[in-house]
Formats: C-alpha cells, structure tokens, sequence
C-alpha cells in the first residue's frame, strides 16, 4: 500500500515536472513574438476587453485607453474601453503582448 509521504512526494515531482514544461513552452512562445525596432504592437479590438494590463506594463507610454459603444445589444454598460498602441512612441518591447490576458495585442513589422 502507498504511504501518504510518498504520495505526496510523487505529486511534488510531478507539479515540478509540469512547471518545467509550462515554462519551456511559454520561453518557445515568447521567443516567437517579433519585436524591436521594426515591429509595433497592434489591438485587435474584438477581442480587447480594456482591462488596462497593458498600459500598466508598458514602459513607453505607447498605449491608450478610448472609450467605445458596447457591441452587444444584450449588456448595458455604460463605458467600455479598448487599448490604442500610439504607433511613434512604441519601442516595439513585447512587454504588452505578454501582458495581454485575451491575446488582443499582436506585434506587426511598422
């Protein structure tokens, strides 16, 4: 019969075993996301939900807030947000894209 010690001891391996690959998975996506001088971000605004994330981690000061009409007939609400990348001022950092909880904001070439 398995003792609780040990059990407990395999699902600690394990959890280490996930995180490890978890994160060499998020290093694999991260390193795809173009960025630097000749990239800048862009919004996909159907799918922004104007959580304001990325204006908190961007450095640059390269993202704004607007205020939009809800599309959905069905909500009242009465402000809804979307983030706008101000193309000039972005460095094209990818600190935004990983940022994003929604996957809204993608890096484009400039």
């Amino acid at each position: 019969m398995t003792d609780i010690s040990d059990l407990q001891a395999r699902r600690i391996s394990e959890q280490n075993r996930i995180r490890f690959l978890l994160n060499s998975l998020k290093a694999e996506e991260e390193a795809k996301i173009k960025g630097g001088e000749d990239a800048v971000a862009w919004v996909k605004e159907e799918l922004c939900i104007g959580c304001d994330q990325c204006t908190i981690v961007c450095d640059d000061d390269a993202i704004e807030l607007y205020d939009t009409p809800l599309a959905s007939p069905i909500m009242n609400v009465d402000v809804n947000k979307k983030a706008r990348i101000l193309r000039d001022a972005c460095t094209g950092c990818k600190l935004c894209v990983l940022g994003c909880p929604t996957d809204a904001i993608i890096m484009i070439d400039r």
